[in-house]
């Protein structure tokens, strides 16, 4: 996984509102990047609406949120309507992103193990760097505990 200090790896995904983003397009604006498995599964909802209602606090500290995962544009799409997401959330359908940072490893579930995404985010400063990394959150309360750590920036 992509270590505090290091740059982080440039990406151009597909975003939920249409189009695609690009990650050095938001400099030098801060970003909270995180990587979850699957779209409309209880955590993924969690934490998807609780960086939501947090969005605006993000923002007024310079901050874009953008979620992750392998889920299709369209899928995204829907989950943000049924949910009421306000976040921009990234289709990495190849994997590609994931890779680069590190989150997509080996999991273990039921006894049995399998390939996914491990559930994590980073915080990326102004200039490109992690700042911060979470490694295999629990999606309770996530939001607002890396919310702490950017007003501590």
């Amino acid at each position: 996984m992509i270590a505090e200090g290091q740059t982080a790896p440039d990406f151009t995904l597909p975003a939920t509102g249409g189009g695609s983003l690009t990650l050095s397009a938001l400099r030098p604006g801060r970003v909270c990047l995180y990587f979850y498995p699957r779209d409309n599964t209880p955590g993924c909802t969690l934490e998807a609406q609780e960086f939501s209602a947090l969005a605006a606090e993000f923002a007024a500290h310079d901050c874009r949120i953008l979620g992750i995962s392998k889920d299709s544009a369209k899928t995204h799409e829907g989950f943000c309507q049924r949910q009421g997401l306000t976040i921009t959330l990234l289709s990495d359908k190849d994997g590609d992103t994931c890779e680069a940072y590190g989150v997509w490893a080996e999991k273990k579930m039921y006894g049995k193990t399998h390939m996914g995404i491990r559930r994590s985010t980073l915080l990326i400063g102004g200039d490109g760097m992690v700042l911060r990394v979470w490694p295999d959150v629990s999606p309770r309360g996530h939001a607002a505990e890396v919310l702490a750590a950017l007003k501590a920036l």
